[in-house]
């Protein structure tokens, strides 16, 4: 029989906890960015608005 090493599994469970806690900091910075108060949205709308008038 094949023995199951546990230390194994909780390494994996582990990364995979910390990588699902990383990816979700990551997309709270990119929401925050895009919805700021001079985000991106707000920019590409004042373009928009630059390149009409000229």
């Amino acid at each position: 029989m094949k023995k199951i090493n546990y230390k194994e599994k909780g390494i994996t469970l582990v990364a995979l906890v910390i990588t699902i806690i990383i990816l979700l900091i990551l997309a709270g910075v990119t929401i925050s960015t895009a919805l700021s108060e001079n985000g991106l949205f707000k920019r590409a709308k004042l373009a928009t608005e630059k390149y009409k008038e000229a």
